[in-house]
């Protein structure tokens, strides 16, 4: 085989027409058909060949995702029927109330709520003598009978019920009307509070936020950490440039948790980055220090915070303008926190109405990318 030698592909219209263009001595009409012909060919070889390159190309693989929460639901949560009509009617005939919780599976903090709190003999006691505890998953296709008697997907009655963060647990009375919302993970002694306050039925006596100032009160002294990235008051937030949203900070002085969300901050470059693309503010959630709200109204720190129900603190309140967009009002580590404010910052909540599927889709790319995904860090 001579190895000098090309090979070449042609049609057999090609090969019968060039003997007929060759017999008259028409070499230039010949190179038009030529060119007619090849072109079509060499636009579908170059077709199949980018078709063929995601193949030829080596794979990259996507970074690791760490700190997925392994959990389970205990045995003496009930097993229902997800009639929640029927379910509340139930609970009020053994004395008791009911609550829903609603969880994901690998999500970290669910796994801290059963791991650590639910793992405490007096927590699980207490709930269990007061409550019918029914599980709900954020992504699951149980049916459910809500308490207007609709049936629907548990995840659109989750989506009906404004569930953004996992784990999120909503508490009844006896007439099926909602008393307590808790968004995220409560840390024990909060979460006890936050059982007492339902079981004792205080919903009609004080709010929450009073009854867990009751448990906890804020102390008369100390001083709020102060940070760079916080604008210095007075705060006038309804004159903030057009686009840039506004993260509004709750806090109380000598507030441990306070102290632990600024040392995650203050360590975090990614966290520092995205707070650069809001207007953010500090504000004592006790404080009597006057500012403009988003809105134009003149009010000070304390009633803002009464009004907007703040009963957790950090809080963490992100606007749009005027608009209220989302809530950081429970224990949330930086993946989580950089996620919401990520979710604020690019406007992705305009498009994505669902944080968690926004949150998994940015986990997602940030590991194709090759960045290791820690959601527990």
């Amino acid at each position: 085989m001579n190895s000098n030698r090309s090979t070449s592909y042609t049609c057999n219209v090609c090969t019968t027409i060039r003997g007929r263009f060759a017999a008259s001595g028409g070499s230039k009409a010949w190179g038009v058909v030529m060119s007619r012909c090849f072109r079509p060919l060499a636009l579908l070889g170059a077709g199949i060949l980018l078709g063929l390159m995601p193949a030829l190309l080596p794979a990259v693989e996507k970074a690791e995702l760490r700190g997925v929460g392994h959990f389970e639901i205990p045995a003496w949560f009930k097993k229902s029927f997800l009639v929640l009509p029927e379910d509340v009617a139930q609970a009020a005939r053994n004395g008791k109330r009911l609550m829903l919780y609603f969880g994901q599976d690998g999500c970290p903090y669910c796994a801290e709520l059963f791991n650590n709190n639910f793992s405490q003999a007096h927590i699980v006691d207490y709930t269990r003598q007061h409550f019918d505890a029914i599980d709900f998953n954020l992504w699951g296709s149980r049916v459910v009978t809500d308490f207007s008697g609709n049936t629907l997907p548990e995840k659109e009655f989750a989506a009906k019920l404004k569930v953004w963060f996992t784990p999120t647990l909503l508490f009844f009375n006896e007439k099926g009307e909602q008393v307590l919302r808790v968004n995220g993970y409560y840390p024990p002694h909060q979460f006890m509070a936050a059982l007492r306050y339902v079981a004792e039925k205080q919903e009609g006596r004080m709010s929450f936020r009073e009854y867990l100032a009751q448990q906890a009160p804020p102390p008369a002294k100390g001083v709020l950490q102060p940070q760079p990235f916080f604008a210095k008051p007075p705060h006038d937030l309804g004159r903030i440039p057009a686009g840039k949203p506004v993260a509004v900070f709750f806090e109380q002085k000598d507030c441990a948790g306070c102290d632990r969300m600024h040392a995650e901050m203050t360590g975090n470059t990614v966290t520092l980055d995205l707070l650069k693309r809001f207007h953010v503010i500090q504000l004592d959630r006790w404080g009597a220090a006057p500012l403009v709200t988003p809105a134009g109204r003149k009010i000070t720190a304390r009633q803002w915070a009464d009004e907007l129900g703040i009963a957790y603190v950090p809080t963490a309140v992100l606007y749009d303008g005027d608009r209220e967009v989302i809530r950081i009002e429970a224990f949330m580590k930086g993946f989580h926190v950089q996620s919401v404010l990520d979710y604020v910052a690019s406007g992705a909540y305009k498009k994505q109405p669902e944080l968690q599927r926004f949150i998994r889709e940015r986990a997602d790319h940030l590991r194709e990318q090759g960045v290791v995904v820690d959601i527990w860090e």
